[in-house]
This record gives structure tokens, C-alpha cells and sequence, in this order.
């Protein structure tokens, strides 16, 4: 049993790792900052070895890897046993691609494919504000704003995944979207009652706020809409001294133009197992 479950005499230690590169672990450190270790976030983070831990992995809703070398990574998986209690593996491509074949190994066919794989992300970000001239429009979303916004979201979440989260999970979706409003997080146009462009902050740590959920109304694309409203989202990050961040899939040419007008940089690249 070379994996344990870490606690808040490890905190020193995870820290190490995780400030390595803040971009790239955002995540973990916003799961740090929410008390996971202290066993005040749901969640868990285990480490390898057991003693002198080099290697770490968050297992709850998302499995992320953070430095999960080949001998680290079948040790997850092996911990892990029959059991599936994630519903994705998400982190820098190598690791998620080694910790897949490994929990498959493991597994058999119990869990079958995944039914989605997005197999190459590029993690992209910024600590400079944009030249692309600010929407005025975008501000934060308001209660008023809720039903909107949640019908936005649920055709982001639907395109992007592809899965429906009033089939899947309704009211845990529902409950999600009133808490990024609740925390001042939720980010939008909003034109006579609709939403037509929203954006995320999703995690936040070690400096880092991670851009998620990024939308606009299907009729509004490709006349110029996304870059000024992405510069607002993000120039206001980067105002509140932090470094703006977000992961895309390589295939979403117009998104990445779009961030890269923005002066996003590629600092890594990631995958996404869903299931």
C-alpha cells in the first residue's frame, strides 16, 4: 500500500508540488484553498509514495494527476480497485493517457469505453491585460439573470460534452450555475433578457483563475462578438492581479483565435477522458 489519502500535516508538501506550475495546477490549488486536505471540500487527494510523496492525484467528481510518473500512476489505478467514483480524467495529456490504459488494466471491462475522450487541449494564459478593446457590456450576472444564464449554460455544457445535463443531473447542474452567479463568478451579455455570450471563472488558486464556459448565442458567431467580450472577462481577472487561464480543444479553431487575439499563450496541453 504505497498510496495514502493526504491530510493537513502534507499541506507543506503539496504546496511544493503544486506551485511548480500554478497554470498547469490551478485545480488541485483551488481544491487546497477549499479545505480538501482538512476534509472541509468533497474530495480526496492521494499520494505516492507513501513516504517522501513525489506523485499526487485529486479523486472526486474529476481524477487530475499532478506529477504522476508510470510507477505513481499504476499505484493510483491499483488503489482505485473496481471502483469508478469519477465522472473524468483531466490533466496534462501524458499522465491522463498513462492513468487511463492503467485503470483500464485494472477495470477490465467493467466500465467499458469512455464516451468521450478529447485528446489534445492546449492550456492557455495570460498576466498581461488585452489590446482587443473591451465589450462595455459584459458585467457580472445578476439573480435576474438566472434563467437565462442556465438555458445558456445548458447549450454550452450540451454542445461541449455532448450530454444534456437536465437528462444527466438537473438539479446538481441547476444548483452549480446559481452558485457561480452566487459568488460573483458568472460573467455575461445580457440583451433584452438573454443571455448571448457567457463566461466562467472556475478555479481559482495560487494566483490563477481558470476561464470556463465560454459561450456565445449560435446566431452572433463569427461577426466579432467573442474577442472584445473575452477581453472584458479576462482584463478583469488580470486587474485583480491574478493571471487568467483556460484549457480548449484543438479543433475549436475560431476559440483559439479568439484567445489568442486576447495575448493567451500555450503553457501546456491537456486531455479529457469523460464518462
Amino acid at each position: 500500500m504505497n498510496v495514502r489519502v493526504l491530510g493537513r500535516g502534507d499541506r507543506r508538501m503539496v504546496v511544493r508540488l503544486v506551485d511548480a506550475d500554478p497554470v498547469l495546477n490551478v485545480f488541485v490549488a483551488s481544491r487546497l484553498a477549499a479545505g480538501v486536505l482538512e476534509r472541509h471540500a468533497p474530495g480526496e487527494l492521494w499520494g505516492y509514495p507513501a513516504r517522501d510523496v513525489r506523485s499526487i492525484v485529486h479523486v472526486g467528481s474529476n481524477l487530475v494527476p499532478v506529477d504522476a510518473d508510470a510507477e505513481a500512476r499504476r499505484a493510483f489505478a491499483e488503489r482505485m480497485g473496481p471502483y469508478r467514483p469519477f465522472c473524468a480524467i483531466v490533466g496534462l495529456s501524458d499522465q491522463v493517457h498513462g492513468l487511463l490504459r492503467d485503470l483500464t488494466d485494472v477495470w477490465g471491462d467493467t466500465y467499458g469505453c469512455p464516451r468521450a475522450l478529447r485528446e489534445r487541449q492546449p492550456v492557455l494564459a495570460t498576466s498581461s491585460m488585452c489590446d482587443v478593446p473591451e465589450d462595455p457590456r459584459v458585467r457580472p450576472v445578476t439573480e435576474s439573470d438566472f434563467e437565462s444564464y442556465f438555458a445558456a449554460a445548458v447549450a454550452m455544457y450540451t454542445e461541449e460534452l455532448e450530454e444534456d445535463p437536465l437528462v444527466t443531473n438537473a438539479y446538481g447542474y441547476r444548483r452549480y450555475v446559481r452558485s457561480l452567479i452566487d459568488s460573483g463568478r458568472a460573467f455575461g451579455i445580457v440583451e433584452n433578457g438573454e443571455v448571448v455570450f457567457k463566461a466562467d471563472v472556475g478555479a481559482i488558486g495560487n494566483g490563477v483563475a481558470q476561464v470556463q464556459g465560454v459561450w456565445v448565442a449560435p446566431r452572433l458567431r463569427g461577426q466579432g462578438l467573442a474577442a472584445p467580450a473575452m477581453a472584458a472577462v479576462t482584463n478583469r481577472i488580470v486587474r485583480a492581479g491574478r493571471t487568467a487561464s483556460l484549457y480548449v480543444n484543438d479543433f475549436n479553431a475560431p476559440a483559439i483565435a479568439t484567445y489568442r487575439r486576447c495575448g493567451y499563450t500555450e503553457r501546456g496541453v491537456f486531455s479529457t477522458v469523460l464518462y
